[in-house]
Formats: structure tokens, sequence, C-alpha cells
């Protein structure tokens, strides 16, 4: 026997039969009839597939219409997909979905048609998927993905396997308004509400955002300090106060603290836009709130007045109110002060619209000055008797106005300046009634008396 090399015997022996011990060729068995005894006609049927209503099949998509799709499924005939049973979205193109060749799994929803054929849903087979893959999600308090695929009245619809409903007051930390530019972006969601018998699944992206940025906040909260102060833009404007965007997180600026001076109406004194420097009252950890001040950023105002005048001094006011003890008298910007019925006059009053009346502008001085109560006493029956006149209208009518202790002495009517403010016409006006005309007649303050002695006697007659 010819020798051949080792590969050539091992490839004969594959590919040609084997060689017994003696040398003899063995043919190679080509086919083995297992067959002996079988019904091929029972064999053809348990070949054929049985399928039931609700059974998951997978098969490959063979053709593609407008409002249909063809699926080898292995059985004797075709599966059909019909159109709206391709997706979760509404109006969809079967060929966006899915492409020839492609293998999908289908829920079978009928096992003939009239023609035959089963009817299959590749939307019910995902939907029952992600049935389960979101009540896993929603056991271990994770969030879901999605994408947006269509606005409906009060929210969106985000699909995440099957249709999410995404509330509009839910879709950021604050409601938007507009919704179409969300259509197509991915979102991530927390899932709030899951019931599977009203096939309802509502989700809130507020909540993921918000444990999102809880680190944040929390850096935020732990680097805020009382006592500091901050650049804001006022967010929002409501009757209790004004919010401020810090950049991080919203503080609250109560009404009582956005102004020294009483307003009936946040929007008194801010608008939403506005740059704002704010002080920190409080940060509460617990509950994530942030306390502001607008007006401890600015001056007190009763702390300027105090600062500006002393008890004696005589100011010029305005009557806001009159109230059965007396007539309240705004002095300053915010600054009001009592005028007790028994400073009104050195008569005797019964009651304070006898002496003045509700917005009449007049000289009153200062009797008491408590900025610790934040209250002003003041005297209309004393500013008569005259005195030093305040700095604020020492400045306003000049100094040749008032002698050396700063008393008024007159100059409006000796044509040396024209008054030009309000105060200063009030002023020259209630001068020229006490002041003497002439050289070597009494001075202001006795002339003074001198008037309200006589108004007295003639009050009194």
């Amino acid at each position: 026997m010819k020798d051949f090399p080792m590969s050539n015997v091992q490839l004969s022996t594959v590919q040609m039969g084997t060689f017994d011990a003696e040398g003899n060729y063995v043919p190679r068995v080509i086919t083995e009839d297992n067959l002996v005894g079988t019904d091929l006609t029972e064999l053809v049927e348990n070949s054929v597939l049985e399928f039931e209503d609700g059974d998951l099949v997978i098969g490959t998509v063979v053709k593609i219409d407008h409002d249909e799709v063809l699926l080898d499924i292995g059985f004797k005939s075709e599966g059909v997909i019909p159109s709206r049973e391709l997706s979760i979205r509404n109006d969809v193109d079967p060929s966006e979905i899915v492409s020839i060749g492609e293998k999908v799994e289908c829920l079978v929803l009928q096992k003939e048609d009239k023609e035959g054929r089963l009817v299959l849903s590749k939307k019910r087979a995902q939907y029952e998927k992600a049935w389960a893959n979101i009540e896993e999600i929603k056991n271990r308090n994770e969030m879901v993905q999605g994408t947006v695929i269509e606005v409906v009245k009060g929210g969106l619809i985000v699909d995440i396997g099957l249709r999410g409903f995404l509330p509009a007051s839910l879709v950021e930390l604050r409601r938007v308004r507009e919704l179409q530019p969300y259509i197509g972006k991915t979102v991530e969601a927390k899932i709030i509400e899951l019931d599977r018998n009203r096939n309802n699944v509502v989700l809130s992206r507020r909540a993921w955002l918000e444990e999102n940025q809880k680190e944040q906040r929390n850096d935020f909260l732990t680097n805020l300090k009382p006592g500091e102060r901050r650049h804001g833009v006022i967010s929002s404007v409501v009757n209790f106060g004004a919010f401020v965007d810090l950049g991080g997180m919203d503080g609250l600026i109560h009404v009582s603290e956005l102004s020294w001076k009483h307003i009936d109406h946040p929007n008194q004194v801010v608008t939403v836009g506005d740059e704002v420097d704010v002080e920190v009252l409080d940060v509460d950890f617990s509950k994530e709130r942030i306390s502001l001040s607008l007006k401890a950023t600015q001056s007190d105002p009763w702390q300027v007045f105090a600062d500006g005048h002393a008890v004696e001094q005589l100011v010029y006011g305005r009557v806001t109110k009159m109230v059965p003890f007396g007539a309240f008298v705004q002095v300053g910007d915010g600054i009001e002060g009592l005028v007790h019925i028994s400073e009104m006059a050195a008569h005797h009053v019964e009651s304070p619209d006898q002496v003045v009346t509700a917005g009449e502008e007049l000289w009153v001085k200062i009797i008491e000055l408590d900025t610790a109560r934040r209250r002003i006493s003041l005297s209309i029956k004393q500013a008569a008797e005259g005195g030093e006149v305040s700095a604020e209208y020492l400045e306003a009518f000049g100094s040749h106005a008032y002698d050396t202790e700063g008393n008024y002495i007159g100059g409006f009517e000796f044509g040396e300046f024209t008054p030009e403010t309000e105060a200063q016409a009030a002023w020259a006006e209630y001068a020229a009634e006490v002041t003497p005309k002439a050289e070597g007649d009494a001075d202001v303050s006795e002339t003074v008396a001198d008037v309200e002695t006589a108004s007295t006697e003639t009050d009194e007659a």
C-alpha cells in the first residue's frame, strides 16, 4: 500500500470513510433510515406550530404595507400586525417602526382572521413586558427614562414602553405653560402612580429634578449663613411676599420684610425680574426654606430720622389721620408721629377736627422721640411758641433765616430770597403772621405767644 501523508489520511477518513485494522476500507454512512415505522402525516402535523390568544411569539418581518406588517412565525400562514398594533404612538408609518428581516416579538390577539392569518400585536407584547419592568422600577423607587411623544390636555405622553402621563405641573420645578418644545426630548421621571387595571401610569419629572438637585440644595443651604447678603432676582410675587432666585434655590421675602413703610401688596415694591440685594434672616434645613429681607439692606428711616432730629426741634409735616385722641402727622418718609389732643392747642379741644383737617400741612414740635418703640410724640401747641428748627430746614431755608440759636428770624418778607419749596412757603406764611415787622418789636417766640393768647381768648369768648 502506498503511504499517504497523515493529513491526507485524516482527510480521507472524514470525507470518504474509514479503514479497519486489516486496512480494509469501510465507506462512510451517508444517511440513516430512521423513519422506519413512522407516520409521515403525523410528522408533518407535529412540525406545524400551534398558538393560543395571548401567546408571545417571535417572527421575521417579510413584508411592510402602509396599513400592516407580515411576519413569518413558522405557522401554516403568515402572521399580520395591523399598523395600529405596531406602536403606542398614534398614526405611525409602519416602515418607521420595523424593517424587512427584523426579528419582532408579538402577542397573539386572534388565532385566525377571515384570511386564516394570525393577528398579532407588537404594541401589546411591548406593553406586557414594559408593565413588568415598570412595576419592578417603581418597587425599587428608581427613575424611568422615555421620549416625549405627544402633548395632551394637561400634560405630556412619554414613551416608557407604554404611555406614561406627565402632568404639566410636574414637568419642571415650576409649572410651564408651553409644552410643545418638549416633543422628541428624552426625559427622566419618577413613577408616582401605577394602576394596571386602569392602564394608568403617572410620572413626575419634578420629583426627579428635586432628588437630582437635593445634594446641590444641601450644599447651598450649608453655605448660606443668616446675616449675610446675597444678590438675586425676583422670580415670583404673591400676596404674602416675593420669592427670590438666589442662583441655587428660591428664598422668600415676607411682605413685612419688603419695606420699612406700610404696603398693601408686594408689587408696590418689587416686580418679577427685578434684581435685588437681600439679607438672609433664617435657613430652615428641615423644610429647606430660606427667609430673606429686603428692608434689612436699606437704612431704617426711623433710625435716620432719630439721628437727624432731637426733642424740642420744629419739623414740618402733613396730617395723615385723625383719631378721637389726636392726630397723626407724617414728618418723614414713612415716619408718623402723634399729636395728642392735649397738645393741639393751648385751649381745651373737644375733637381734633376743631384744630386740623386730614391732609393739612403744618409745623409741629418733637416732644418725645422713642426709637426703641418707634414712636414720636408731637405738639402743635408748643410749635406755636417757636424754637429751634431741625437741621434739614436750616439747609432748606438758608442760615440767614435763623439766629445763632436756630430760631427763625424771618427773611422772606424782606425780599432776601424767594421760597422754593412747599415747606419754605408754608413756614414763610406762618412766620409772616407772627414775626414783628420792624426792629425793636418783640421776638418771634413772644409774638407767637401773643397770637396764641389772642386766639385762646377769641375761642373762649
